[in-house]
């Protein structure tokens, strides 16, 4: 990724609020990133003139938000501007591993801040700033953590019990669904407390059997990518962040204490496993033919060509299962559903 590029993109954005009409997300930061990632650094300007009547400017603040009362504000989006102050504030003072680690364990319970927007802006920052330490990058993660800050919201509780599988795959198929589908996700979400199920559900994280918390994370971003292909006809946009969230964490485990992993790890299975419950439709659908001549580049390729911010972080997410291990019928299907996120 050429530095450069991508960080005058950063500092393009940078005074752009983290949403627009009030609740829709700001994906651009996050595009940008896993369009540099990907090798197409000299698209990344042309992509920001055609989202940029989707930007807003950054809210002013109200009041600022001493280091030892965040607890009062958290969650309150009238206060973004408060939150993008006290996070300027912090990145600024103090190496961005130091605020990571502070802030991480504090915002990891709302783990569903802007429909997971929130983490997966964290995630793109962090893989950013693991390749190399420059100020737009330290300032795209101060500006992640403010909106997670703003929009925290926690998920309804979760139990602790026996694992349902150890195949993290059957594991999502054993997600119960809400009853009522019809709106947005914050309707959606707050059915959960009412699931009986739902609390053994989400407590009980599947175990793929020996292996790293890093491992069993990635084997539950596989098992979502996987997923999409059958069941992502039902909302192709929103179970796009049942791969997307729990792959954000898993970029930013490597920048955190060991002692955060399996926190970070239960999160990120509750968090799949809340987009599955919310937005599944009921049956799966047949998956496309393998084809031996699909690359990952052809299907980044699909993404940039179709331009949309969330067929791009799909596509960047795929990329990373495929990478460890190559898979030509999740490649298939996720051609499919990359060409479904078409705007």
């Amino acid at each position: 990724m050429t530095a450069t590029i991508l960080d005058g993109a950063l500092d393009r954005l940078r005074e752009s609020g983290p949403e627009r009409v009030g609740w829709l997300s700001n994906h651009a930061p996050m595009a940008v990133e896993a369009l540099a990632r990907a090798g197409y650094g000299h698209r990344v300007h042309q992509w920001i003139d055609g989202y940029a009547d989707r930007l807003e400017e950054r809210p002013r603040g109200i009041a600022r938000i001493a280091p030892d009362e965040w607890r009062d504000p958290l969650g309150d989006p009238v206060r973004t501007g408060d939150w993008l102050d006290l996070f300027e504030r912090e990145v600024r003072a103090v190496p961005w591993r130091e605020v990571l680690s502070r802030w991480w364990p504090r915002l990891l319970p709302g783990i569903a801040a802007g429909a997971t927007h929130g983490v997966i802006r964290v995630g793109h920052a962090v893989r950013a700033l693991r390749e190399a330490e420059t100020p737009a990058r330290v300032t795209e993660l101060g500006q992640g953590l403010a909106y997670w800050a703003a929009r925290w919201q926690p998920l309804a509780p979760v139990g602790a019990g026996p694992y349902r599988s150890t195949d993290p795959r059957a594991a999502l198929d054993a997600v119960p669904r809400v009853p009522d589908q019809r709106f947005g996700i914050r309707h959606r979400l707050a059915q959960l407390a009412d699931l009986p199920q739902w609390p053994e559900t989400a407590g009980a994280i599947p175990d793929a059997g020996p292996g790293t918390t890093a491992a069993r994370l990635a084997a539950v971003v596989r098992a979502a990518a996987e997923r999409h292909g059958s069941y992502g006809y039902g909302n192709p946009v929103m179970l796009v962040h049942a791969v997307t969230a729990p792959n954000a964490v898993k970029r930013v485990l490597p920048a955190l204490p060991e002692s955060m992993w399996p926190a970070s790890l239960a999160a990120a299975w509750a968090a799949a496993a809340a987009v599955t419950a919310a937005y599944a439709p009921a049956e799966p659908r047949p998956l496309p033919q393998p084809r031996s001549d699909l690359t990952i580049a052809e299907l980044a390729d699909r993404a940039e060509a179709i331009g949309d911010p969330h067929a791009i972080k799909y596509a960047d997410a795929v990329a990373d299962v495929l990478a460890a291990m190559p898979d030509p019928a999740l490649l298939a299907a996720a051609a499919r559903s990359v060409d479904e996120l078409a705007d």
